[in-house]
């Protein structure tokens, strides 16, 4: 059985009178919800008060749920949503994709010599100015784009998905994501051509 499957029947249960049920649903959302939150809004504390009141929508909201899509994808919705609200409460805006990936680093698994390698003065000084450009070109893109990038190239949502998460057909999230990726690949491509020894 798969997890939309095992989620499908906590649902039903859920739906039937069981509240235990919804406790496992948190308990294995609660840590992926909070990450995606926490990117958005960068307040722990915040943070917190957003995810639990995104899964009392979302108990609310159960009653309703029919399945059509999965349910980490409606709950992701119902998330993005409520730190979305949270922010235009508070006058903010959403963060940009190289906001959310600073202390990214999982993943990058260099021995130390293989890291003294890479991380020449050159290197660090070019990987330096891309993240700013990156930055800048991030900043540039409308709310949309920048969600619609951070939940395919962080989330690793699917394009199904994030359509449903920002209740748009997939076309347009096809279409956001084509147009952030080309926004900043116009900002870097000066800075990669000239790039001495690039390994790209």
């Amino acid at each position: 059985m798969g997890d939309r499957e095992a989620d499908l029947l906590l649902v039903e249960r859920v739906q039937a009178g069981d509240q235990a049920a919804f406790g496992l649903l948190v308990a294995k959302y609660q840590r992926k919800l909070l990450r995606l939150v926490m990117r958005l809004v960068r307040d722990p504390a915040e943070a917190e008060d957003i995810t639990q009141e995104a899964f009392i929508k979302a108990y609310r909201a159960l009653p309703n749920f029919r399945g059509e899509s999965a349910f980490y994808t409606w709950l992701y919705r119902i998330g993005v949503n409520t730190a979305k609200n949270w922010l235009l409460a508070q006058g903010r805006r959403m963060p940009t994709f190289s906001e959310l990936e600073d202390g990214e680093e999982e993943g990058s698994e260099l021995t130390g010599e293989q890291r003294h390698d890479e991380e020449t003065p050159e290197r660090l000084l070019l990987s330096k100015e891309i993240g700013e450009t990156v930055h800048a070109a991030m900043e540039a893109l409308p709310e949309e784009l920048r969600t619609a990038i951070t939940l395919r190239e962080i989330e690793g949502l699917s394009y199904e998905e994030i359509a449903q998460v920002m209740d748009c057909p997939i076309g347009t999230v096809r279409s956001r994501i084509f147009r952030a990726r080309e926004a900043i690949a116009a900002r870097l491509r000066p800075l990669l051509d000239s790039a001495p020894n690039r390994r790209w």
